[in-house]
């Protein structure tokens, strides 16, 4: 079963006269979770997918986990430097359970409060 972990590259992104300037946090989050993603166990059944925007703009930078017959987990406020390897260890957790069910005492620490929606699986 195919799982994905969609990180938005926009999240953070500083604004001067209309222009990004310099990389967003999303993007220094995506470098810091490709690089630990090289070395992951389930980095062949787990790719990360760049996303221009997933509209949690006020809660950047943001997240998501995703697998057919599963729930969708979207995760925001995560800390730029700190958070890839919790990304990591939670998307294992989640490759794991049959339904994808993230139970928030299960969760990494910056996962247990940066949950911004739990979405059922279809069918």
């Amino acid at each position: 079963m195919q799982h994905n972990l969609f990180v938005c590259k926009t999240c953070a992104t500083v604004w001067k006269q209309g222009k990004p300037e310099g990389k967003s946090g999303g993007q220094q989050l995506l470098e810091h979770l490709s690089e630990l993603h090289q070395n992951w166990d389930l980095k062949d059944n787990f790719p990360i997918q760049e996303v221009q925007c997933m509209s949690a703009c006020s809660h950047s930078c943001t997240v998501s986990f995703a697998a057919p017959g599963k729930y969708t987990y979207l995760f925001g406020n995560l800390p730029v430097q700190d958070s890839a390897a919790a990304i990591l260890e939670c998307a294992t957790q989640y490759y794991a359970k049959p339904d994808g069910s993230l139970p928030w005492s299960e969760r990494p620490e910056p996962l247990k409060k940066g949950i911004l929606a739990k979405i059922p699986p279809i069918g």
